[in-house]
């Protein structure tokens, strides 16, 4: 959590963190400033002092919302630095220094994050490591994605939000569904009689989430049929739905202006399932609910994995457990990720690598799947979880779990 952060600086060592680039869509940027219309931005975090940011003056009273004690970089002007510079990063990287010192950091380890564009950082940061030699950048550091690893009550209650509007979203697509026409071939048609196509519906998906004030950064997976069976992909436009094939629906949006995540997904069939599909979305049903029993504060989270990769290969799928890559049948990928200003971070359930365990205030996916592109279905279930101070594990937002959606107006 955020008042853990000094203990962790101190445990890695760091003397400072460095920040870089917009209060936008920047999870790190925004962890501090909550967000805004601040662009280009330095943010200072001195270990057991207070955040610093660093604004441009035309963004002053944007960078004031953030609460933080502002300077604006007017008071170290670039012009004043290209008088001994022969590049623009140069200068900029003596900007950077005089900050530094003005802050009384000139030794030890730095830890940067932030989204900027690398090679001009890199440039940058390799000047001040020439200029400041008893400087330690550390690029790696994992303090802050620890402390924001667990999440603070309000970051909560933002997060169960998230999750309200995005299934009344899923709910709404599920209906307009349901009322589409259906031709004799079983292709699900518009309402001028043209097939309804992936495209169709994703649009319709980014309108109701910008309706609700809620942002879809990364677009939506919505993919039927064999690229159901293949876990990233997002849904060709083109593609025309049909009636009984599996459906993936994944939807992630966040808070406007890049705030916190919330990651859910369904798979549905329109009409009716095959057996083969309504078997394998039971297997993966059995496998989510393995896996939420398994779920406890201080267990690897590569545990639960391992628990759901058993289940599965116990049916004939293989899995990471006892296959080598390239995976692309079967489960081919982990059980789940936390959720937070990324929709990707901390904990992680990936068998090689770091081993996390699940802490309380974590929140987590759940999101066991299979896929067979080949035969053309693909199946996966994902809810988002919070572990509770009193070790319950609490799903933020409930939706049902059917995989039919019964066409209202298809006749046999």
């Amino acid at each position: 959590m955020r008042k853990d952060l000094d203990s962790m600086m101190s445990e890695q060592g760091l003397e400072a963190l460095l920040i870089f680039g917009d209060a936008q869509h920047n999870p790190a940027m925004y962890y501090f400033t909550g967000g805004g219309h601040v662009s280009h931005a330095l943010l200072v975090k001195p270990r057991h002092r207070p955040a610093v940011l660093f604004h441009n003056d035309m963004e002053r009273e944007e960078a004031a919302r953030s609460g933080l004690e502002c300077v604006s970089f007017s008071r170290y002007p670039l012009s004043k630095f290209f008088e001994r510079s022969q590049t623009p990063s140069e200068a900029s990287a003596r900007q950077l220094q005089s900050i530094l010192l003005d802050m009384g950091i000139a030794r030890g380890r730095v830890a940067i994050y932030g989204r900027e564009e690398i090679g001009n950082l890199w440039a940058i940061l390799s000047h001040l490591s020439r200029w400041m030699p008893d400087l330690e950048i550390a690029g790696d550091s994992p303090a802050l994605p620890l402390a924001m690893e667990t999440k603070e009550a309000s970051e909560i209650a933002r997060i169960r939000r998230m999750g309200e509007i995005t299934t009344r979203v899923v709910a709404r697509v599920a209906e307009w569904l349901s009322e589409q026409a259906v031709a004799a071939d079983e292709t699900v048609l518009q309402e001028d009689g043209s097939p309804l196509r992936v495209g169709d519906v994703k649009r319709k998906i980014a309108l109701w989430l910008a309706e609700e004030g809620v942002e879809n950064p990364r677009d939506t997976i919505f993919a039927p049929g064999r690229e159901a069976g293949i876990p990233h992909s997002s849904g060709s436009p083109e593609l025309p739905l049909r009636l009984g094939q599996t459906i993936v629906f994944d939807i992630f949006p966040c808070e406007a202006g890049g705030g916190y995540f919330y990651d859910f997904t369904r798979t549905w069939s329109l009409g009716y399932a095959t057996e083969e599909a309504q078997a394998l979305y039971e297997q993966v049903k059995a496998a989510y609910d393995l896996a939420l029993q398994a779920i406890r504060p201080g267990l690897p989270f590569r545990e639960v994995q391992r628990v759901v990769c058993e289940f599965f290969e116990s049916h004939g799928h293989p899995t990471p457990l006892h296959t080598p890559p390239p995976l692309l049948e079967g489960y081919v990928h982990s059980v789940g990720h936390g959720v937070g200003l990324n929709i990707h971070e901390r904990p992680f359930s990936g068998l090689q690598g770091e081993e996390m365990a699940l802490k309380t205030g974590c929140v987590i996916t759940i999101e066991p799947g299979l896929y067979y592109p080949q035969r053309g279905l693909g199946v996966r279930i994902e809810d988002t979880f919070w572990l509770r101070e009193d070790g319950q594990v609490e799903r933020l937002a409930d939706y049902p779990y059917e995989l039919v959606i019964p066409m209202k107006r298809w006749r046999k």
